[in-house]
């Protein structure tokens, strides 16, 4: 995370604030930034999406192409993430000061996507043992401004959304080869069903109280926080994963409220997601043109 250094006075107000439940930018301790997301940015991406919360700033591209399954799963497609640490989102990450927290977002991304109940891994598959989708999911962190976990997560939300795979169709040649054809038709695709994808929430402990999308500064107040995948099935919230950051404790009554109140935030921030990015694409998506005369 982004070095703030602030004084034992700052410290002390911030800590004051969030006992009153009264934040410096005027939040409760369940209140979110306001965020700003596009979709459809990077033009040579399958999809990409682009999320600033308050100060962070993260753009995330996502590449498809044709892979071999796994012999252990051979009905499953595959997904890998890579995570990039602009030096210009802060001078720590300058060289390779950004690999650590880059291998700690691809841990937790991939820890909460890792159960077949929290991404449709079959939905990739084309041919069983075979052939299947596999997707790069690049996240650029341009910005970093406290709470990176869930902005990243509801970036890669966002982006598998808007993820376009062309149609494919399978034809049987001699000697049980298998054939490809990959439509070039724009119009002609599939989307990637996100009802389940997880997103992840970053309960943090400032003082005796917990709250959520902590800022810059707010982190620095923290010495532990815990982050939770929230993910659904059946229209309910479920939990497909956690991890504590920093390096203090927490008491056991202390973790329980930190999970239900990162289930509760992130069933709210999943329903809300969904609702715009639908409404996104019935205002501003793709519209397949009228074929008339001899085209038809």
């Amino acid at each position: 995370m982004a070095y703030v250094a602030l004084s034992e006075a700052e410290k002390t107000f911030i800590l004051h604030g969030v006992e009153e439940d009264y934040r410096c930018d005027g939040r409760s301790r369940r209140d979110y930034r306001p965020m700003e997301l596009e979709t459809g940015l990077v033009s040579n991406a399958s999809g990409s999406a682009r999320l600033r919360l308050a100060n962070t700033d993260i753009l995330v591209g996502v590449k498809t192409e044709i892979d071999v399954p796994h012999q252990l799963t051979p009905e499953f497609g595959k997904l890998e993430f890579f995570v990039d640490c602009s030096a210009n989102a802060t001078p720590e990450f300058e060289g390779r000061g950004g690999s650590d927290l880059a291998q700690e977002l691809i841990l937790s991304l991939k820890n909460a996507y890792e159960s077949p109940f929290a991404f449709d891994y079959r939905s990739l598959c084309l041919i069983p043992g075979q052939q299947c989708w596999k997707l790069y999911i690049d996240i650029l962190i341009l910005e970093c401004g406290g709470n990176l976990y869930d902005a990243v997560s509801l970036a890669a939300k966002a982006a598998l959304f808007n993820t376009k795979l062309p149609r494919v169709t399978a034809t049987l040649l001699d000697a049980g080869i298998t054939d490809l054809i990959i439509s070039d038709n724009p119009y002609d695709c599939t989307r990637i069903g996100i009802e389940t994808v997880p997103l992840l929430v970053t309960v943090c402990k400032i003082g005796d109280f917990c709250l959520v999308d902590p800022s810059a500064e707010e982190e620095a107040c923290s010495t532990v926080s815990m982050v939770v995948a929230v993910s659904q099935r059946n229209n309910e919230a479920f939990l497909s994963g956690t991890h504590m950051t920093g390096g203090g404790s927490m008491h056991r009554d202390t973790m329980l409220n930190c999970l239900q109140l990162g289930l509760s935030i992130g069933d709210y921030l999943d329903k809300l997601l969904v609702k715009m990015l639908k409404q996104e694409q019935e205002r501003v998506g793709p519209k397949r043109p009228k074929i008339v005369g001899f085209l038809k």
